[in-house]
Protein backbone atom coordinates (compact mmCIF):
# COMPACT_ATOMS: atom_id res chain seq x y z
CA UNK A 1 0.00 0.00 0.00
CA UNK A 2 3.14 2.34 1.12
CA UNK A 3 4.24 2.37 -2.53
CA UNK A 4 1.02 3.90 -3.91
CA UNK A 5 1.26 6.58 -1.83
CA UNK A 6 1.97 9.67 -2.89
CA UNK A 7 5.19 11.79 -1.74
CA UNK A 8 2.94 14.32 0.16
CA UNK A 9 1.22 11.87 2.05
CA UNK A 10 4.67 10.94 3.40
CA UNK A 11 6.24 13.88 4.36
CA UNK A 12 6.06 16.65 6.61
CA UNK A 13 4.46 19.86 6.08
CA UNK A 14 5.82 23.24 7.89
CA UNK A 15 3.80 26.24 7.68
CA UNK A 16 6.36 29.47 7.70
CA UNK A 17 4.68 33.07 8.46
CA UNK A 18 7.45 34.78 6.04
CA UNK A 19 6.94 37.96 8.22
CA UNK A 20 7.93 36.42 11.31
CA UNK A 21 10.14 33.25 10.89
CA UNK A 22 13.68 35.38 9.96
CA UNK A 23 15.06 38.85 8.92
CA UNK A 24 17.89 38.70 7.00
CA UNK A 25 18.45 42.39 6.37
CA UNK A 26 17.61 43.78 9.77
CA UNK A 27 14.90 45.86 8.86
CA UNK A 28 12.58 43.71 11.23
CA UNK A 29 10.64 41.84 9.15
CA UNK A 30 10.74 38.21 8.12
CA UNK A 31 11.90 37.93 4.42
CA UNK A 32 12.18 35.20 1.59
CA UNK A 33 16.34 35.43 2.21
CA UNK A 34 15.88 34.80 5.76
CA UNK A 35 13.86 31.23 5.13
CA UNK A 36 16.81 30.02 2.48
CA UNK A 37 19.24 30.77 5.42
CA UNK A 38 17.51 28.34 7.42
CA UNK A 39 16.45 25.26 5.08
CA UNK A 40 18.92 23.45 6.77
CA UNK A 41 16.85 23.72 9.97
CA UNK A 42 13.72 22.78 8.72
CA UNK A 43 15.79 19.81 6.78
CA UNK A 44 17.09 18.61 10.08
CA UNK A 45 13.00 18.50 11.52
CA UNK A 46 12.06 16.04 8.83
CA UNK A 47 10.35 18.84 6.81
CA UNK A 48 9.63 17.84 3.05
CA UNK A 49 7.44 20.67 2.23
CA UNK A 50 7.26 24.23 3.61
CA UNK A 51 4.01 26.23 2.94
CA UNK A 52 4.94 29.92 3.02
CA UNK A 53 2.29 32.72 3.60
CA UNK A 54 1.59 35.35 1.43
CA UNK A 55 4.76 37.37 0.07
CA UNK A 56 3.09 38.99 -3.17
CA UNK A 57 2.60 43.16 -3.09
CA UNK A 58 0.39 44.00 -0.54
CA UNK A 59 -1.12 46.81 1.58
CA UNK A 60 -0.90 44.88 4.31
CA UNK A 61 -4.36 45.49 5.79
CA UNK A 62 -4.37 41.84 6.71
CA UNK A 63 -1.18 41.19 6.88
CA UNK A 64 -0.59 40.35 3.07
CA UNK A 65 -3.85 38.62 2.62
CA UNK A 66 -5.12 41.90 0.36
CA UNK A 67 -3.15 41.21 -2.70
CA UNK A 68 -2.58 43.84 -5.38
CA UNK A 69 -1.04 41.45 -7.58
CA UNK A 70 -0.72 37.71 -7.66
CA UNK A 71 1.83 37.21 -9.57
CA UNK A 72 4.70 39.72 -8.04
CA UNK A 73 6.83 39.87 -4.77
CA UNK A 74 6.49 42.46 -1.86
CA UNK A 75 9.39 44.11 -1.65
CA UNK A 76 9.14 44.14 1.96
CA UNK A 77 9.78 40.21 1.56
CA UNK A 78 12.37 40.16 -1.35
CA UNK A 79 12.22 39.75 -5.04
CA UNK A 80 11.25 36.97 -7.67
CA UNK A 81 14.93 36.61 -7.78
CA UNK A 82 14.95 35.56 -3.93
CA UNK A 83 11.86 33.54 -4.31
CA UNK A 84 13.38 31.58 -7.17
CA UNK A 85 16.46 31.19 -5.30
CA UNK A 86 14.44 29.90 -2.33
CA UNK A 87 12.49 27.09 -4.45
CA UNK A 88 15.99 26.08 -6.01
CA UNK A 89 17.76 25.63 -2.89
CA UNK A 90 14.80 23.64 -0.75
CA UNK A 91 14.86 21.68 -3.82
CA UNK A 92 18.16 20.52 -3.52
CA UNK A 93 17.15 19.69 0.42
CA UNK A 94 14.39 17.66 -0.78
CA UNK A 95 11.78 20.44 0.28
CA UNK A 96 9.24 21.60 -2.06
CA UNK A 97 7.93 25.33 -1.51
CA UNK A 98 3.74 25.90 -1.42
CA UNK A 99 2.25 29.18 -2.45
CA UNK A 100 -0.41 30.13 -0.22
CA UNK A 101 -3.49 31.37 -2.81
CA UNK A 102 -5.83 33.85 -1.66
CA UNK A 103 -8.81 33.52 -4.33
CA UNK A 104 -11.83 34.46 -2.63
CA UNK A 105 -10.87 38.17 -2.57
CA UNK A 106 -8.30 40.78 -3.82
CA UNK A 107 -6.96 44.52 -2.06
CA UNK A 108 -8.91 47.03 -2.60
CA UNK A 109 -6.08 48.36 -4.21
CA UNK A 110 -5.43 45.57 -7.13
CA UNK A 111 -6.51 46.87 -10.35
CA UNK A 112 -9.21 44.74 -11.06
CA UNK A 113 -11.22 46.17 -7.93
CA UNK A 114 -9.85 50.07 -9.05
CA UNK A 115 -11.27 49.02 -12.87
CA UNK A 116 -14.81 47.69 -11.54
CA UNK A 117 -15.43 50.57 -8.85
CA UNK A 118 -15.00 53.45 -11.18
CA UNK A 119 -18.01 52.42 -12.83
CA UNK A 120 -20.56 49.86 -14.30
CA UNK A 121 -19.81 50.35 -17.74
CA UNK A 122 -16.02 49.06 -17.86
CA UNK A 123 -14.69 45.50 -18.97
CA UNK A 124 -14.32 44.94 -15.02
CA UNK A 125 -17.54 45.55 -13.84
CA UNK A 126 -18.99 42.58 -12.43
CA UNK A 127 -15.38 41.02 -11.63
CA UNK A 128 -16.19 41.84 -8.26
CA UNK A 129 -20.11 41.31 -5.84
CA UNK A 130 -22.02 44.86 -6.19
CA UNK A 131 -25.75 45.43 -5.05
CA UNK A 132 -27.83 47.93 -5.11
CA UNK A 133 -29.14 49.70 -1.41
CA UNK A 134 -32.45 48.55 -0.12
CA UNK A 135 -35.06 51.47 -0.95
CA UNK A 136 -34.08 53.10 2.49
CA UNK A 137 -30.54 53.84 1.16
CA UNK A 138 -29.03 50.95 3.51
CA UNK A 139 -27.08 47.53 2.94
CA UNK A 140 -28.61 44.98 0.31
CA UNK A 141 -27.89 42.47 3.19
CA UNK A 142 -27.57 42.30 7.31
CA UNK A 143 -24.23 40.47 6.71
CA UNK A 144 -21.21 40.79 9.42
CA UNK A 145 -18.33 40.38 7.98
CA UNK A 146 -15.80 37.93 9.95
CA UNK A 147 -13.92 40.74 11.41
CA UNK A 148 -17.14 42.71 12.33
CA UNK A 149 -19.08 45.24 11.16
CA UNK A 150 -21.56 45.20 8.09
CA UNK A 151 -19.98 43.10 5.24
CA UNK A 152 -20.97 46.05 2.61
CA UNK A 153 -18.98 48.51 1.75
CA UNK A 154 -20.87 51.89 -0.38
CA UNK A 155 -18.66 53.29 -3.16
CA UNK A 156 -19.19 56.60 -4.05
CA UNK A 157 -17.95 56.13 -7.53
CA UNK A 158 -19.80 53.22 -8.65
CA UNK A 159 -23.65 54.04 -6.57
CA UNK A 160 -23.56 50.70 -4.92
CA UNK A 161 -21.96 48.70 -2.13
CA UNK A 162 -19.37 45.67 -2.38
CA UNK A 163 -19.11 42.77 -0.60
CA UNK A 164 -16.64 41.85 1.61
CA UNK A 165 -16.46 38.48 3.72
CA UNK A 166 -13.36 40.05 5.49
CA UNK A 167 -12.32 43.65 6.08
CA UNK A 168 -13.61 46.42 3.48
CA UNK A 169 -10.15 46.60 1.98
CA UNK A 170 -10.41 42.95 0.74
CA UNK A 171 -13.19 43.28 -1.39
CA UNK A 172 -14.83 39.59 -2.73
CA UNK A 173 -14.10 38.06 -6.31
CA UNK A 174 -17.54 37.48 -8.56
CA UNK A 175 -16.47 33.64 -8.77
CA UNK A 176 -19.61 33.44 -10.96
CA UNK A 177 -17.93 35.45 -13.39
CA UNK A 178 -15.78 32.99 -15.90
CA UNK A 179 -13.24 35.19 -16.52
CA UNK A 180 -12.61 35.73 -12.82
CA UNK A 181 -12.19 32.28 -12.85
CA UNK A 182 -9.77 31.85 -15.74
CA UNK A 183 -7.44 34.50 -14.96
CA UNK A 184 -7.08 32.99 -11.16
CA UNK A 185 -6.15 29.66 -12.92
CA UNK A 186 -3.64 31.14 -15.04
CA UNK A 187 -1.66 33.09 -11.74
CA UNK A 188 -1.88 29.06 -9.81
CA UNK A 189 -0.14 27.83 -13.27
CA UNK A 190 1.76 30.65 -13.30
CA UNK A 191 3.84 29.83 -9.86
CA UNK A 192 3.57 26.11 -10.89
CA UNK A 193 6.04 27.14 -13.90
CA UNK A 194 7.99 28.70 -11.30
CA UNK A 195 8.42 25.51 -9.63
CA UNK A 196 6.19 25.61 -6.54
CA UNK A 197 4.70 21.79 -5.35
CA UNK A 198 1.50 23.00 -4.50
CA UNK A 199 -1.13 25.25 -3.20
CA UNK A 200 -2.85 26.14 0.07
CA UNK A 201 -6.51 27.66 -0.81
CA UNK A 202 -7.09 30.45 1.75
CA UNK A 203 -10.80 30.78 2.77
CA UNK A 204 -12.31 28.67 -0.23
CA UNK A 205 -15.37 28.21 1.46
CA UNK A 206 -16.99 31.21 1.30
CA UNK A 207 -16.37 31.89 -2.97
CA UNK A 208 -20.05 30.41 -3.74
CA UNK A 209 -22.76 33.33 -2.27
CA UNK A 210 -26.53 32.21 -2.23
CA UNK A 211 -29.38 34.26 -2.62
CA UNK A 212 -28.46 37.84 -1.27
CA UNK A 213 -31.03 37.99 1.88
CA UNK A 214 -31.06 39.29 5.24
CA UNK A 215 -30.60 36.32 8.23
CA UNK A 216 -31.65 36.16 11.36
CA UNK A 217 -30.05 39.11 14.29
CA UNK A 218 -27.58 37.08 16.25
CA UNK A 219 -26.64 40.31 18.03
CA UNK A 220 -27.72 43.35 19.32
CA UNK A 221 -26.12 44.63 16.17
CA UNK A 222 -29.01 43.53 14.15
CA UNK A 223 -26.32 41.47 11.94
CA UNK A 224 -25.49 37.93 11.29
CA UNK A 225 -22.36 36.11 11.06
CA UNK A 226 -21.32 35.89 7.16
CA UNK A 227 -19.74 32.91 7.59
CA UNK A 228 -23.41 31.19 8.74
CA UNK A 229 -24.94 32.50 5.16
CA UNK A 230 -22.28 31.83 2.39
CA UNK A 231 -19.73 29.31 3.76
CA UNK A 232 -19.99 26.10 1.78
CA UNK A 233 -22.88 26.91 -0.13
CA UNK A 234 -24.68 24.46 -3.13
CA UNK A 235 -22.72 24.95 -6.08
CA UNK A 236 -19.06 25.28 -4.86
CA UNK A 237 -18.27 22.23 -5.63
CA UNK A 238 -18.23 22.91 -9.49
CA UNK A 239 -16.42 25.75 -8.97
CA UNK A 240 -13.19 23.92 -7.30
CA UNK A 241 -13.27 20.87 -9.69
CA UNK A 242 -12.85 22.98 -12.53
CA UNK A 243 -9.82 24.48 -10.61
CA UNK A 244 -9.00 21.09 -9.97
CA UNK A 245 -8.99 19.54 -14.22
CA UNK A 246 -7.20 23.09 -15.19
CA UNK A 247 -4.55 23.55 -12.73
CA UNK A 248 -3.74 20.54 -10.53
CA UNK A 249 -4.72 17.43 -13.19
CA UNK A 250 -0.89 15.96 -14.69
CA UNK A 251 0.50 17.83 -12.20
CA UNK A 252 2.94 16.10 -9.59
CA UNK A 253 1.24 18.85 -6.81
CA UNK A 254 -0.89 18.86 -4.17
CA UNK A 255 -3.42 21.02 -2.73
CA UNK A 256 -5.01 21.48 0.42
CA UNK A 257 -8.25 24.13 1.27
CA UNK A 258 -8.86 26.06 4.49
CA UNK A 259 -12.41 24.84 4.78
CA UNK A 260 -14.35 26.27 7.99
CA UNK A 261 -17.78 25.49 6.98
CA UNK A 262 -16.78 21.87 5.63
CA UNK A 263 -17.97 18.86 8.05
CA UNK A 264 -16.54 15.59 8.68
CA UNK A 265 -19.69 14.05 7.48
CA UNK A 266 -18.68 16.93 3.95
CA UNK A 267 -15.09 15.54 3.49
CA UNK A 268 -15.45 12.40 0.96
CA UNK A 269 -17.01 15.34 -1.70
CA UNK A 270 -14.54 17.23 -0.87
CA UNK A 271 -11.43 15.27 -0.76
CA UNK A 272 -9.65 12.09 -2.37
CA UNK A 273 -10.12 10.61 -6.03
CA UNK A 274 -13.66 12.02 -6.14
CA UNK A 275 -13.03 15.39 -4.12
CA UNK A 276 -12.14 18.73 -5.08
CA UNK A 277 -8.66 18.60 -3.00
CA UNK A 278 -6.10 16.35 -1.93
CA UNK A 279 -6.30 17.65 1.61
CA UNK A 280 -8.72 20.25 3.79
CA UNK A 281 -8.47 21.98 6.90
CA UNK A 282 -11.50 21.71 8.44
CA UNK A 283 -12.02 23.34 11.99
CA UNK A 284 -13.98 20.98 14.25
CA UNK A 285 -11.01 20.57 16.56
CA UNK A 286 -9.98 23.97 16.46
CA UNK A 287 -13.12 25.71 17.12
CA UNK A 288 -13.55 23.17 20.19
CA UNK A 289 -14.74 25.09 23.22
CA UNK A 290 -15.10 28.33 21.26
CA UNK A 291 -18.23 29.71 21.06
CA UNK A 292 -18.93 31.77 17.94
CA UNK A 293 -21.50 34.57 16.33
CA UNK A 294 -20.25 37.70 17.48
CA UNK A 295 -17.56 40.03 17.79
CA UNK A 296 -17.11 38.95 21.13
CA UNK A 297 -17.20 35.53 20.76
CA UNK A 298 -16.43 33.66 24.34
CA UNK A 299 -15.08 30.19 26.06
CA UNK A 300 -17.16 27.66 26.52
CA UNK A 301 -16.24 23.86 28.09
CA UNK A 302 -15.32 20.77 26.64
CA UNK A 303 -13.92 17.44 27.66
CA UNK A 304 -11.18 15.55 26.27
CA UNK A 305 -14.30 12.81 25.56
CA UNK A 306 -15.42 15.67 22.70
CA UNK A 307 -11.87 16.37 21.59
CA UNK A 308 -11.64 12.41 20.74
CA UNK A 309 -15.09 12.24 19.40
CA UNK A 310 -14.23 15.20 16.78
CA UNK A 311 -10.33 13.97 15.82
CA UNK A 312 -11.94 10.37 15.12
CA UNK A 313 -14.82 11.41 13.30
CA UNK A 314 -12.60 13.22 11.09
CA UNK A 315 -10.34 10.53 10.49
CA UNK A 316 -12.78 7.66 10.12
CA UNK A 317 -14.23 10.38 7.06
CA UNK A 318 -11.16 10.15 5.66
CA UNK A 319 -10.28 6.62 5.69
CA UNK A 320 -12.08 5.32 2.55
CA UNK A 321 -10.92 7.96 0.15
CA UNK A 322 -9.08 10.77 1.25
CA UNK A 323 -6.29 12.49 3.02
CA UNK A 324 -5.98 14.24 6.25
CA UNK A 325 -3.47 17.42 7.33
CA UNK A 326 -3.30 16.75 11.40
CA UNK A 327 -2.38 20.35 12.43
CA UNK A 328 -3.12 22.02 15.61
CA UNK A 329 -1.78 25.49 15.06
CA UNK A 330 -1.76 27.94 12.07
CA UNK A 331 -0.87 31.61 11.85
CA UNK A 332 -5.07 32.19 12.68
CA UNK A 333 -5.23 30.69 16.04
CA UNK A 334 -3.60 31.29 19.00
CA UNK A 335 -0.94 28.75 20.55
CA UNK A 336 -2.74 25.75 20.90
CA UNK A 337 -0.96 24.67 24.86
CA UNK A 338 -3.27 27.27 26.14
CA UNK A 339 -6.44 25.91 24.25
CA UNK A 340 -5.96 22.60 25.33
CA UNK A 341 -4.52 22.12 28.38
CA UNK A 342 -5.28 24.33 31.71
CA UNK A 343 -2.31 26.95 32.95
CA UNK A 344 -1.08 25.03 35.36
CA UNK A 345 0.30 22.10 32.80
CA UNK A 346 3.74 21.61 32.78
CA UNK A 347 4.19 23.00 28.76
CA UNK A 348 7.31 20.89 27.90
CA UNK A 349 4.56 17.32 29.08
CA UNK A 350 1.78 19.32 26.85
CA UNK A 351 3.91 20.22 24.00
CA UNK A 352 4.83 16.61 23.77
CA UNK A 353 1.39 15.60 23.59
CA UNK A 354 0.25 17.48 20.88
CA UNK A 355 3.76 16.42 18.63
CA UNK A 356 2.85 12.88 19.34
CA UNK A 357 -0.74 13.05 18.02
CA UNK A 358 1.00 15.26 15.00
CA UNK A 359 3.09 12.58 13.67
CA UNK A 360 0.89 9.25 14.51
CA UNK A 361 -2.44 9.81 13.37
CA UNK A 362 -2.83 9.22 9.71
CA UNK A 363 -2.46 12.11 7.39
CA UNK A 364 0.28 14.71 6.68
CA UNK A 365 1.69 16.37 9.67
CA UNK A 366 1.67 20.44 9.86
CA UNK A 367 3.97 21.74 11.75
CA UNK A 368 3.37 25.35 12.49
CA UNK A 369 6.48 27.72 13.16
CA UNK A 370 7.52 27.62 16.68
CA UNK A 371 5.15 24.92 17.20
CA UNK A 372 8.39 22.87 17.95
CA UNK A 373 9.71 24.75 20.24
CA UNK A 374 6.45 24.56 22.54
CA UNK A 375 5.72 28.20 22.03
CA UNK A 376 2.84 29.72 24.23
CA UNK A 377 0.13 32.60 24.34
CA UNK A 378 1.56 36.48 25.01
CA UNK A 379 -0.60 38.79 27.45
CA UNK A 380 0.84 42.30 26.59
CA UNK A 381 -1.42 44.83 28.73
CA UNK A 382 -1.47 47.26 25.61
CA UNK A 383 -3.30 47.08 23.13
CA UNK A 384 -0.91 49.12 20.89
CA UNK A 385 1.57 46.03 21.33
CA UNK A 386 -0.94 44.05 19.06
CA UNK A 387 -0.84 44.51 15.44
CA UNK A 388 -3.57 41.52 14.07
CA UNK A 389 -6.57 43.80 13.08
CA UNK A 390 -9.29 41.18 14.32
CA UNK A 391 -7.64 41.07 17.89
CA UNK A 392 -7.62 45.09 18.06
CA UNK A 393 -11.87 45.23 16.59
CA UNK A 394 -12.54 42.40 19.18
CA UNK A 395 -10.79 45.08 21.60
CA UNK A 396 -12.97 47.68 20.52
CA UNK A 397 -16.05 45.67 20.49
CA UNK A 398 -15.75 44.78 24.21
CA UNK A 399 -14.71 48.05 24.88
CA UNK A 400 -18.21 49.34 22.93
CA UNK A 401 -20.43 46.28 25.16
CA UNK A 402 -18.49 48.04 28.78
CA UNK A 403 -16.29 46.21 29.43
CA UNK A 404 -12.93 48.06 31.39
CA UNK A 405 -9.79 48.22 29.47
CA UNK A 406 -8.39 45.73 31.72
CA UNK A 407 -11.25 42.72 30.98
CA UNK A 408 -11.13 43.17 27.36
CA UNK A 409 -7.03 42.68 27.12
CA UNK A 410 -8.05 39.79 29.14
CA UNK A 411 -10.19 38.41 26.84
CA UNK A 412 -8.03 38.96 23.91
CA UNK A 413 -5.59 37.12 25.52
CA UNK A 414 -6.78 33.89 24.84
CA UNK A 415 -8.01 34.62 20.64
CA UNK A 416 -5.51 37.03 19.38
CA UNK A 417 -3.95 35.72 16.48
CA UNK A 418 -0.49 37.74 17.49
CA UNK A 419 0.38 34.51 19.33
CA UNK A 420 1.03 32.64 16.71
CA UNK A 421 2.88 35.71 14.82
CA UNK A 422 5.60 36.41 17.51
CA UNK A 423 9.33 36.30 15.36
CA UNK A 424 10.70 33.32 15.81
CA UNK A 425 13.06 32.20 18.70
CA UNK A 426 16.53 31.34 17.42
CA UNK A 427 18.09 32.07 19.87
CA UNK A 428 18.37 33.80 23.81
CA UNK A 429 19.96 36.89 22.16
CA UNK A 430 18.40 40.00 21.59
CA UNK A 431 15.63 40.26 19.53
CA UNK A 432 15.65 35.98 19.72
CA UNK A 433 18.07 35.91 16.81
CA UNK A 434 15.15 37.16 14.45
CA UNK A 435 16.43 40.21 13.34
CA UNK A 436 19.44 42.57 14.65
CA UNK A 437 16.88 45.46 13.82
CA UNK A 438 13.45 46.79 15.86
CA UNK A 439 11.10 43.84 15.13
CA UNK A 440 7.64 44.34 13.60
CA UNK A 441 5.74 42.71 16.24
CA UNK A 442 7.43 42.19 20.11
CA UNK A 443 9.22 38.62 20.87
CA UNK A 444 7.68 36.57 23.17
CA UNK A 445 9.20 37.12 27.11
CA UNK A 446 9.81 33.78 26.98
CA UNK A 447 12.87 33.69 24.61
CA UNK A 448 15.72 33.40 26.40
CA UNK A 449 14.66 30.04 27.75
CA UNK A 450 12.82 29.00 24.73
CA UNK A 451 14.87 29.28 21.71
CA UNK A 452 15.99 26.74 18.99
CA UNK A 453 19.66 26.96 20.40
CA UNK A 454 18.81 25.90 24.13
CA UNK A 455 16.74 23.19 22.96
CA UNK A 456 18.70 21.42 20.54
CA UNK A 457 21.14 21.12 22.96
CA UNK A 458 18.80 19.61 25.31
CA UNK A 459 17.83 15.96 24.39
CA UNK A 460 14.84 16.02 26.40
CA UNK A 461 13.64 19.38 24.57
CA UNK A 462 9.99 19.87 22.34
CA UNK A 463 12.35 20.13 19.97
CA UNK A 464 14.65 16.80 20.43
CA UNK A 465 10.98 14.78 20.44
CA UNK A 466 9.67 16.16 17.77
CA UNK A 467 12.73 15.87 15.61
CA UNK A 468 12.56 11.86 17.13
CA UNK A 469 9.05 11.84 16.36
CA UNK A 470 9.32 12.65 12.57
CA UNK A 471 12.11 9.81 12.18
CA UNK A 472 10.06 7.27 13.88
CA UNK A 473 7.12 8.64 11.49
CA UNK A 474 9.42 7.97 8.51
CA UNK A 475 11.02 4.34 9.52
CA UNK A 476 7.63 3.20 10.63
CA UNK A 477 5.49 2.64 7.95
CA UNK A 478 2.24 1.99 10.03
CA UNK A 479 2.14 5.59 10.96
CA UNK A 480 2.00 6.38 7.27
CA UNK A 481 0.24 3.61 5.60
CA UNK A 482 -2.02 2.56 8.83
CA UNK A 483 -5.22 2.25 9.35
CA UNK A 484 -6.99 4.01 12.54
CA UNK A 485 -8.92 2.45 15.54
CA UNK A 486 -9.60 4.69 18.60
CA UNK A 487 -9.88 2.59 21.86
CA UNK A 488 -10.24 3.27 25.75
CA UNK A 489 -13.24 5.76 23.90
CA UNK A 490 -14.65 6.23 27.36
CA UNK A 491 -11.68 7.48 29.31
CA UNK A 492 -12.02 11.33 30.58
CA UNK A 493 -8.36 11.46 30.78
CA UNK A 494 -6.20 9.06 27.34
CA UNK A 495 -6.60 9.68 24.04
CA UNK A 496 -5.23 6.34 22.61
CA UNK A 497 -5.41 4.90 19.28
CA UNK A 498 -3.85 1.58 17.31
CA UNK A 499 -2.08 2.32 13.40
CA UNK A 500 -2.50 -1.39 11.89
CA UNK A 501 0.06 -1.37 9.26
CA UNK A 502 0.40 -4.76 7.30
CA UNK A 503 3.21 -6.26 9.35
CA UNK A 504 3.01 -4.05 12.81
CA UNK A 505 0.96 -1.95 14.77
CA UNK A 506 2.06 1.02 16.66
CA UNK A 507 -0.24 1.77 20.14
CA UNK A 508 -0.22 5.57 20.87
CA UNK A 509 -1.34 6.66 24.73
CA UNK A 510 -1.70 10.32 25.87
CA UNK A 511 -3.10 10.95 29.26
CA UNK A 512 -3.83 14.78 28.83
CA UNK A 513 -4.95 14.77 32.55
CA UNK A 514 -2.40 16.27 35.40
CA UNK A 515 -3.02 13.14 37.10
CA UNK A 516 -1.82 9.62 36.46
CA UNK A 517 -3.97 7.81 34.46
CA UNK A 518 -4.91 3.80 34.19
CA UNK A 519 -5.71 1.20 31.70
CA UNK A 520 -5.80 -2.48 30.97
CA UNK A 521 -1.83 -3.25 30.49
CA UNK A 522 -3.00 -6.17 28.77
CA UNK A 523 -3.71 -3.84 25.50
CA UNK A 524 -0.03 -4.03 25.35
CA UNK A 525 0.37 -7.46 25.18
CA UNK A 526 3.60 -8.42 22.98
CA UNK A 527 4.46 -4.54 22.65
CA UNK A 528 7.63 -2.78 22.80
CA UNK A 529 8.14 0.92 23.95
CA UNK A 530 9.27 2.80 21.11
CA UNK A 531 8.91 6.44 22.82
CA UNK A 532 8.04 7.64 26.20
CA UNK A 533 7.89 11.44 27.51
CA UNK A 534 7.99 10.13 30.78
CA UNK A 535 11.31 9.39 32.59
CA UNK A 536 10.26 5.69 33.36
CA UNK A 537 7.11 4.54 31.84
CA UNK A 538 5.45 1.12 32.78
CA UNK A 539 2.25 -0.56 31.05
CA UNK A 540 -1.02 -0.02 32.53
CA UNK A 541 -0.29 3.22 33.76
CA UNK A 542 0.39 7.09 32.42
CA UNK A 543 2.06 9.28 34.33
CA UNK A 544 0.73 13.28 34.11
CA UNK A 545 0.71 14.47 30.53
CA UNK A 546 2.85 11.40 29.48
CA UNK A 547 3.03 10.39 25.88
CA UNK A 548 4.08 7.35 24.59
CA UNK A 549 4.23 4.48 22.00
CA UNK A 550 4.40 1.08 21.56
CA UNK A 551 4.89 -0.99 18.27
CA UNK A 552 3.46 -4.74 17.80
CA UNK A 553 4.06 -7.14 15.34
CA UNK A 554 1.47 -8.66 13.99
Amino acid sequence: MEDRLKWWQKTNVCEIYVRSFQDSDGDGIGDLKGITQRLDYLKKLGIGAVWITPCYPSPQADNGYDIVDYCAIDETFGTMEDLETLISEAGKRGICIVMDLVFNHTSDQHAWFLESSSGKENPKSDWYIWRDAKPDGSEPTNWRSIFGGSAWTWSETRGQYYLHTFLKEQPDLNWENPEVRCALYDTAIFWLDKGVGGFRMDAITYIKKPAFTDGVPDAGDGMTAIHEMIANSDGILDFLHEFKDTVQSGRDIFTVGEANGVNASDLPEWVGSEGVFDMVFEFSHILLGLKEGTAGAGRIGWTLVDLKRILTDSQEKNAGNGWYPVYFENHDHPRCIDHYFPGTADSNMAAKIIGTLLFTLRGTPFVYQGQELGLRNVAWDDINDYNDISTRNRYGFLISEGKTPVEALAAIHFFSRDSARTPMQWTADKNAGFTRGTPWLPVNENYRTCNVASEEADPDSILSWYRALAEIRRSHSELIEGSYEEILHDSSQIYAFIRRGTTAEAIILTNFSEETAEYDAALLDGAALVISSAENSTKGMLEHLESAVYKRKI
